[in-house]
């Protein structure tokens, strides 16, 4: 596995760019995350620990914050979205919104951070 613009290069162009808006939107919060992998995708990472995952599937596109509790901090903002303990799926015709793309990258940055 490459890195985070690897994998994006890797999809389709005309499913690139919904995962990259999210990666753009977590890099413009998180600007010291550095591309890693981490639990076999490509993902976004500080300090050594996995801040946000982005996953192209055949359905559906999915963000995994790699936090449960980010995940539940959010979900009454997610109405609409298929959310589960580690990820939210969403597709191009409901994308993800920044704004909580924003929040999620936050939470996570401070879980990794304390």
């Amino acid at each position: 596995m490459g890195s985070v613009g690897d994998s994006l290069a890797a999809l389709p162009p005309s499913d690139r760019a919904c995962p990259q808006r999210v990666i753009e939107v977590a890099r413009a919060v998180a600007p010291e995350a550095v591309d890693g992998v981490s639990y076999g995708m490509a993902a976004l990472k500080l300090d050594g620990k996995p801040l946000l995952g982005v996953v192209a599937a055949a359905k559906h596109l999915s963000v995994f914050p790699f936090s449960p509790e980010v995940i539940d901090a959010v979900a009454g903002r997610l109405e609409g979205f298929s959310l589960s303990k580690g990820t939210i799926r969403f597709t191009p015709d409901h994308p993800f919104p920044d704004e909580i793309i924003e929040e999620i990258v936050r939470l996570r940055r401070t879980e990794i951070l304390k």
